[in-house]
């Protein structure tokens, strides 16, 4: 199990599974948000925030939601534009305590151009 929070408190995640790896991607957005993502279906995933203590951001084909708290400004996750039960979503693995993700392999996406893991 992993917890995370944006760094004043107001967005909580927890994820109950240990992910294999985490996924560093250098999108526009990401490389500039600094995400270290955990990948999971939305099933395994507690979110704790109030709807309006967050701003969702839709980028490029606006296929993706990514959420990032209003206080604060952390990216804390993301969603599918058009959140469903079963899908999948990715949690900003920075926002947990870095003994958390301590020792978790770190796998490199191009998302900027060949939308493929560099390794």
């Amino acid at each position: 199990m992993m917890d995370g929070q944006c760094h004043c408190g107001a967005v909580r995640w927890t994820l109950s599974i240990e992910p294999d790896w985490l996924t560093r991607c250098n999108c526009s957005y990401c490389r500039r948000a600094q995400a270290l993502w955990a990948h999971a279906d939305r099933a395994r995933v507690t979110l704790d925030y109030r709807a309006d203590s967050v701003v969702r951001y839709l980028q490029g084909d606006k296929t993706l939601a990514f959420i990032s708290c209003k206080r604060c400004g952390c990216t804390t996750h993301w969603e599918g534009a058009d959140p469903v039960a079963g899908g999948r979503m990715a949690l900003n693995a920075h926002m947990a305590e870095p003994s958390a993700i301590e020792g978790l392999r770190i796998r490199h996406f191009d998302g900027a151009d060949s939308w493929e893991f560099l390794d």
